[in-house]
């Protein structure tokens, strides 16, 4: 039987569930966190859920599993907002550790911090809401989201031995509550019970069975987990969470849709100071790559010691050794390391002309005792608690975090580049081969470093993903990778590689591939002088939209009002049924008047006029909105209610109805909001310019598709088997896609005989991020897998055709449904300004390309337009 996961996984990919986000969520997130598609996915998998899920179990005990890093405290804050809509007000908030508290507290609480998850204000209905934290839910504000912060510990032990204003059990009878864990592995004691020691079972006893008895107080409640490292391949715990785990998605795939930094280790057979300087050297050349970029970034260097002891002596040793940093000590590291990265920031300096003199006094600057900071449990405050959660600011100037174990959990820096390992231990087991604790703790450290530093270069790039793993040469590479810093000791590393392939951050395979255009491409006039078009992404001024679209406006939005009707009778007893007299008027909403409009707009943040301004830039005023047809004025309400209130309704049934009106209104119009569109024009460049070698990382065997990584040379599928280096139409070296991408070169190489009879320059290229094209209808960026080209023959003025071509795995047919949408609209609607006296340009999108269920479809299209 599917689990609750994998029954709304086949419901997404059958379309039952759209991926979207409610207005009400994304409007009062933070405008600068970008909800992501997974994001979107918790999200609607969760609307889903609550409303229409047909197996629904209350009290509701959900668990969303969700990698380090991939904002899971974003979820929260939106699904916090989507109870408020339903009703909840009291939310429960804990942690499994007091460290974590505080940096949860500023990212809900505090406005002026750069990890504030809400907008700046709040707007939900016709309501200003208030995050407010509380101790308790006795007299609060019931239009606040109130939020008690605790621990699990700490919340047994208000519950279980009450002091004054704290929370208690009677809080809980006549109050529905949400309680909210992060990081929720911690209360599994129970459901692990076989395995727990005396010790861990009177913890058990301590705050699991206190976690239940709040969820049970109420039908209504909801229980909802949060955790990036849920033991799920555990029986007992499968069995728990196979009807509560909404959404699974796995480091593995967080780091496959690189939203992670990829990770590399570093051995040096060195003392720890020389293998801490190799660390600062990395972080300083990793900045000066973002300074050469325009990118104001500080990277965070990580040094962790065994114990306490150890770090405060490190931590001196650091300080002095950087104070008395000699030019001798960075040329012993420069002619004793060959490894490649340390070799691409020599030759940096020297083509700099940096000298080692004048780089050790920057780091003298950078790295001085000022700017590090250690943390433990001796040494440890609120403070450095708020400093480290914030070393991404501008105005935090530290570089680098001495510390032991007090990191390992809900810290989220995301310019954490470097982690240097000062000891030198190993706890796995000799006998089983057993990953040890220690072992699998770093690897999980190293997972949370391994969280994204978004930066983009261009409008082409993403902001939160990697954009270099299909140009691994590129300087900006290293900006995407966090160095583990080790010392030389093989067993150990390779006993982190296997913990590190375990949690899902390292690929067990990861192969670099050389694509390298053919000489005999190189020397062609084609690609010295031929020209590509592609469009570009420019800003939507909305200039065109002047009014509320048409259905909105005529819309007959209903209203019902309670007739406030009751009655009494005694069981048994013969009463004549009496019905309550109920009626409905239609009413223009301008004959409700301005002034009831007016207020009814100011309680909703929405309106704000440099919002409407937003949607419809042309917009001279409220009063034109109110007044104008174009907008408000002809909207029709139908009231529905007893007679009296329909024919004569109160000001406050005028305002209410109008307020109902402007919330729908407000839902629906965020929708079809667009910021960018793709330029109808496409603008010539010359082929050698854009089409460049490239150096490729592949994870083999990975993703769901074999072939992606292996040559079409070599491929596994002998069905697929071409030597491309004697095929004179395929411009690079080899193919190194999936078996889509496999197959659609196979059909080009036998449909290459016919084409030839027509066309000379036959040409066919594999974008590897060379370009983007942009949708026409809202500018999103897309990259073609490969580009066709071929010249008609024997014409005084031949046409030149350019033909983007995508083929597509049937799993991600349905969500990449408008890339396929978008290629067949650019015959018709692409427009070329460049006019050329002896050729001709055409542009042409095929549909999607799949072997087993489009190759008819494609097949019919190509050859109906050569």
């Amino acid at each position: 039987m599917q689990n609750l996961n994998s029954q709304l996984s086949s419901a997404i990919s059958l379309g039952f569930i759209p991926l979207e986000v409610k207005p009400s969520i994304s409007n009062n997130l933070n405008q600068k966190l970008a909800i992501r598609p997974y994001q979107i996915e918790a999200f609607s998998r969760f609307n889903y859920y609550v409303n229409q899920y047909p197996n629904k179990k209350k009290p509701t005990h959900l668990l969303f599993h969700m990698a380090t890093g991939s904002g899971k405290t974003l979820v929260m804050a939106g699904i916090i907002i989507d109870l408020y809509l339903q009703g909840y007000r009291n939310f429960i908030f804990f942690v499994n550790s007091t460290n974590i508290i505080e940096k949860t507290k500023d990212n809900f609480l505090n406005s002026n911090s750069s990890k504030y998850l809400f907008n700046d204000i709040i707007s939900i209905g016709d309501k200003k809401v208030e995050i407010k934290e509380v101790e308790n839910f006795e007299a609060v504000n019931t239009d606040d989201i109130n939020i008690v912060f605790t621990t699990v510990q700490g919340l047994h032990a208000m519950l279980n031995t009450p002091r004054e204003n704290s929370v208690t059990y009677e809080d809980f009878e006549d109050k529905k509550v949400v309680l909210l864990s992060d990081e929720a592995h911690h209360i599994n004691a129970d459901t692990k019970k076989g395995k727990l020691s005396s010790e861990e079972q009177e913890s058990f006893l301590s705050w699991e069975s206190t976690i239940n008895k709040i969820f049970n107080t109420n039908s209504e409640n909801l229980l909802l987990e949060f955790t990036a490292t849920a033991d799920l391949e555990n029986e007992n715990l499968k069995e728990k969470y196979a009807d509560k785990l909404i959404f699974d998605y796995p480091l593995k795939q967080f780091r496959l849709d690189k939203y992670s930094k990829e990770v590399q280790i570093n051995q040096a057979d060195l003392a720890p100071f020389p293998r801490a300087v190799m660390a600062v050297l990395l972080s300083q050349f990793r900045r000066k790559i973002f300074e050469d970029h325009k990118l104001n970034m500080k990277p965070v260097i990580l040094f962790k010691s065994k114990t306490i002891k150890d770090s405060q002596s490190f931590f001196q040793e650091f300080i002095s050794g950087i104070k008395n940093l000699k030019v001798a000590d960075i040329e012993k590291i420069k002619s004793s390391n060959s490894d490649q990265i340390f070799k691409k920031l020599f030759t940096y300096l020297e083509n700099n002309n940096i000298t080692f003199e004048n780089l050790i006094l920057e780091l003298q600057e950078d790295f001085s005792e000022e700017k590090c900071i250690a943390v433990d449990s001796k040494n440890d405050s609120v403070e450095k608690q708020l400093v480290l959660n914030s070393l991404e600011d501008e105005n935090n100037e530290y570089r680098a975090i001495f510390a032991v174990d007090k990191l390992n959990e809900g810290w989220d820096v995301l310019n954490l580049f470097d982690i240097v390992r000062l000891y030198d231990t190993r706890d796995t087991d000799t006998k089983t081969g057993k990953i040890g604790k220690t072992t699998m703790s770093e690897a999980q450290l190293i997972g949370r470093g391994a969280r994204y530093c978004p930066f983009i270069l261009d409008d082409s790039q993403e902001l939160f993903q990697r954009k270099y793993d299909e140009d691994i040469e590129n300087p900006m590479r290293i900006c995407e990778e966090l160095y583990y810093h080790s010392s030389h000791n093989p067993k150990y590393i390779y006993e982190l590689n296997k913990a590190l392939e375990e949690i899902g951050i390292k690929a067990p395979k990861m192969v670099q591939r050389e694509l390298k255009l053919k000489e005999s491409f190189k020397e062609t006039e084609f690609f010295t002088r031929g020209l590509i078009f592609t469009n570009e992404k420019v800003p939507y001024d909305r200039l065109d939209l002047d009014e509320l679209p048409e259905g909105l406006r005529s819309k007959t939005y209903s209203i019902k009002f309670s007739t406030g009707y009751s009655s009494t009778s005694r069981i048994f007893e013969q009463t004549e049924q009496k019905s309550f007299a109920q009626d409905s008027k239609e009413w223009d909403i301008i004959a409700f008047g301005e002034h009831v409009i007016r207020k009814a707009i100011n309680k909703l943040a929405f309106y704000r006029f440099n919002n409407l301004q937003r949607y419809y830039p042309k917009l001279s005023s409220v009063s034109e909105f109110i007044n104008s047809p174009k907008f408000l004025r002809d909207i029709k309400i139908t009231i529905n209610g007893d007679i009296e209130l329909v024919t004569n309704p109160s000001q406050e049934v005028k305002l209410h109805s109008v307020i109902k009106i402007l919330a729908e209104i407000a839902e629906i119009l965020p929708k079809g909001f667009i910021e960018y569109k793709g330029s109808y024009e496409f603008k010539s460049k010359v082929v050698s310019s854009v089409f460049k070698d490239k150096t490729l990382n592949y994870s083999l065997s990975e993703g769901g598709d074999a072939e992606t990584g292996y040559l079409q040379s070599e491929a596994k599928n002998i069905d697929l088997l071409i030597d491309l280096s004697k095929e004179e139409w395929y411009a690079f070296n080899e193919n190194y896609g999936s078996s889509e991408e496999k197959y659609l070169v196979k059909f080009i190489k036998q449909a290459y005989s016919s084409l030839k009879n027509k066309y000379d320059d036959i040409y066919l290229l594999r974008n590897e991020k060379h370009f983007s094209i942009y949708d026409f209808r809202d500018g999103r960026a897309f990259e073609p897998d490969f580009v066709l080209f071929m010249k008609e023959k024997e014409s005084h003025k031949p046409i030149i055709f350019q033909t983007f071509i995508e083929p597509k795995g049937e799993p991600f047919i349905p969500n990449d449904i408008w890339k396929q949408e978008f290629l067949l609209m650019i015959a018709e609607q692409h427009k070329m300004l460049e006019l050329y006296s002896n050729r001709e340009y055409r542009l042409l999108g095929m549909p999607f390309y799949n072997e087993k269920n489009l190759k008819t479809e494609f097949s019919n299209n190509f050859w109906g337009n050569f």
